[in-house]
């Protein structure tokens, strides 16, 4: 059985990522939980985000064991792992949003205001998808997903990004590096594009 561990560090929009993982999988077990001998037993872990880089990692960092937790179920077990927006984001060395603040490192890169070319920032609305390599988390995946961010992944090894979106400018959408996985856009609220992305990434 399916035991998908959402972990809650302070960062809004929880209940609604749980909602959608209990529509594309009824039988599993989905947890929302700031207690890291939950993920022990976790098959999948979600890292979901909202709000400042800064914010985020300091909450994250506030849950005693949580991080070290983390690395030995990613890392050690290799369950698979999911960042969604700011949860993506933090998989990055480093954030530049009202100072610069260190990620958990886990994927080479930083979190940098995106360059949008004179288009308002935030990014915000549907936007589509720009598969630049194959992926389980893209298959079957045709429609457009909905964004809502300021601050970009800029990864060091482009061989970690699966998809990019144009807005002014490319701006990293998906990245993947074996186990651990993160999107920059929201799948709860992207429809039937975001159930069949986190339907995907139950199957790994």
């Amino acid at each position: 059985m399916k035991n998908i561990c959402i972990i809650d560090y302070g960062s809004g929009n929880l209940r609604s990522v749980s909602k959608a993982f209990e529509h594309v999988a009824p039988s599993a077990k989905v947890l929302l939980t700031s207690n890291p001998a939950d993920i022990k037993n976790a098959t999948h872990i979600v890292l979901p985000g909202v709000g400042a880089f800064g914010d985020c990692a300091a909450g994250l960092a506030a849950i005693n064991g949580m991080t070290d937790e983390m690395k030995v179920q990613v890392f050690t077990h290799q369950k698979p792992f999911l960042g969604i927006c700011v949860g993506m984001q933090l998989l990055a060395n480093s954030g530049h949003e009202h100072g610069t603040h260190k990620g958990l490192g886990w994927i080479e890169g930083e979190v940098r205001l995106i360059n949008s070319g004179g288009l308002p920032v935030p990014h915000m609305g549907w936007n589509k998808l720009n598969i630049k390599k194959q992926h389980v988390l893209t298959n079957n995946i045709e429609q457009d997903v909905y964004f809502v961010h300021s601050y970009g992944f800029i990864a060091a090894n482009p061989e970690d990004i699966v998809a990019t979106t144009e807005y002014g400018l490319e701006i990293t959408a998906i990245l993947a590096r074996g186990n651990i996985m993160g999107v920059q856009f929201h799948p709860e609220k992207s429809q039937q594009a975001g159930l069949q992305l986190l339907s995907n990434f139950l199957t790994i």
